[in-house]
């Protein structure tokens, strides 16, 4: 179901829906959100986020991580990521900021 108490989905369906919009994602783009609501209010830096997307054994640029989160800022409507500057980025609030 889609209930507003579900916010952006449901990370066990693997199924993102903005208020009555179903978000299509890239199977990275959705692990980056999955981890973000599963440690919502938490900063996770680039390193945690690669280990836990990418794995442990991935070799190459961490800045993979800011294009996917540019992509996903691009799919979502609402301003959910928020950029923690020199430590990392969270999600605080799974409802749409208010301007």
């Amino acid at each position: 179901d889609r209930s507003p108490s579900r916010g952006l989905g449901d990370v066990y369906k693997r199924q993102v829906w903005e208020e009555e919009r179903k978000v299509e994602l890239t199977q990275k783009e959705f692990e980056l959100l999955r981890e973000f609501l599963l440690n919502k209010g938490r900063v996770l830096t680039r390193n945690q986020l690669l280990d836990a997307v990418w794995g442990a054994d991935y070799f190459g640029e961490d800045r993979i991580v800011d294009t996917h989160i540019k992509n996903l800022r691009k799919k979502l409507a609402g301003d959910y990521i928020d950029t923690i500057r020199g430590v990392g980025y969270r999600i605080d609030k799974i409802h749409k900021k208010q301007n």
